[in-house]
């Protein structure tokens, strides 16, 4: 039995417009097209889980608490354009940890597929930055970095599978090369 083909979204710069550490459940905003881009990868039959570094909880820079209503109110947000996270993953670790869960490694992708049956060999990890990319890499999936953030000829990390301009446009080359 082949698992679920997913794919693990970043939150900051990926989803939403990256606040730097944001911690205001008020300043929650979404990136052009994301509700369109996702709502046709769910069409294609992805389930979506969310990973991502939140080395603002260590910093003391983002409460808890905050964290936790950013994310109901996303998961509010994205199912009212019909669209589901079958989880959320955050790494609360200070962004100099090499801990298992904290991008690059691998963890919170790992028990994201664990836990939701994903089949990581059809599945995609979508990003801002080298570091989303290099996570995806380790967990065996396909990667996609979104344009703007980092440039993959000045990082230490391998590069993605393909660099798109947008999220229509990541969207767009996944449905291309979905594997089934």
């Amino acid at each position: 039995m082949s698992g679920k083909k997913t794919i693990f979204f970043d939150r900051d710069g990926t989803l939403i417009i990256d606040m730097n550490y944001l911690n205001d459940p008020e300043k929650i905003f979404y990136l052009e097209g994301v509700f369109e881009a996702l709502g046709r990868l769910r069409d294609a039959g992805f389930q979506f889980v969310m990973v991502t570094n939140q080395a603002g909880i260590a910093k003391g820079l983002v409460s808890p608490a905050n964290l936790e209503e950013i994310h109901r109110r996303m998961i509010a947000e994205f199912g009212r354009h019909g669209i589901q996270f079958a989880g959320i993953y955050f790494a609360p670790q200070p962004s100099d940890s090499d801990h298992p869960m904290r991008k690059p490694n691998p963890g919170m992708l790992l028990a994201g597929a664990r836990d939701h049956g994903a089949d990581l060999a059809r599945s995609w990890m979508i990003g801002d930055r080298m570091s989303d990319i290099e996570a995806g890499r380790r967990a065996g999936c396909r990667t996609i970095l979104l344009d703007g953030t980092d440039v993959p000829s000045q990082s230490a990390f391998p590069p993605p599978t393909f660099v798109a301009r947008d999220v229509l446009h990541m969207a767009e080359f996944i449905l291309a090369n979905d594997r089934e």
